[in-house]
């Protein structure tokens, strides 16, 4: 309730879940309810995540979970040796996974390039969701990863970072080293169609504040590109 409340507050329209809000071991029922609920405040629950998936079953709780729901997207990360059968789910469900990259120190899929080199040769359904601070932190400018790897671009999490390095950490957008407004002109020059998700990791006891500066800074460099 708190977290539609918020999202309604700071005036977005869509939402992705995660399991802290509607737990993946939901019954049907319950992921139905939830799911009717979301739309009943107006908003478009396209999608949820971060999904971790380390063997079959938790790829087919997934994605039996996001349909249910009726999301659009799952914004995944599977173990490296699933991708072949998560490739066949992304046709059976029709649903997108969006592969999330996490930066410096994951051994999975540390930057955008890691993601793309594992699924490019898949569906067209299975591609990236694209971490602006984790690409920051590893040392990449995520408008050029957005730019190289826009075909399989599907998602995107905007934040911000102290630093181009693994020791920075997250803070308001706008604060940081992140160049934003360039980020924000080659999704334009793009046409990207997919959502621009803020994924505000700051303050997690009270982030409405900051979450509303952010938002408000993105706002305000949109309107004036």
């Amino acid at each position: 309730e708190e977290t539609l409340a918020m999202t309604k507050r700071l005036g977005l329209r869509r939402i992705a879940l995660k399991s802290i809000h509607l737990p993946l071991e939901s019954s049907e029922a319950e992921i139905k309810a939830a799911a009717e609920k979301v739309r009943q405040r107006g908003l478009d629950l396209y999608g949820c995540g971060v999904v971790y998936m380390q063997n079959e079953k938790e790829v087919e709780q997934a994605f039996s979970y996001a349909r249910t729901a009726g999301m659009k997207v799952i914004i995944g990360v599977p173990n490296h040796e699933l991708l072949d059968f998560v490739n066949k789910k992304v046709q059976e469900f029709d649903i997108k996974l969006a592969i999330h990259n996490h930066g410096p120190g994951d051994k999975l899929y540390p930057t955008p390039e890691s993601v793309y080199e594992k699924v490019k040769d898949f569906d067209h359904r299975l591609g990236l969701c694209l971490d602006v601070g984790h690409t920051q932190l590893a040392g990449f400018d995520p408008s050029e990863s957005a730019r190289k790897f826009a075909r399989r671009l599907f998602d995107i999490h905007i934040k911000d970072v102290t630093a181009s390095s693994q020791e920075g950490t997250s803070i308001e957008v706008g604060r940081g080293v992140v160049d934003i407004p360039k980020f924000l002109q080659t999704l334009l020059k793009l046409s990207y169609s997919g959502t621009v998700a803020l994924e505000y990791e700051k303050d997690e006891k009270d982030p409405l504040p900051g979450a509303s500066e952010s938002i408000g800074y993105i706002r305000g460099v949109l309107a004036v590109l």
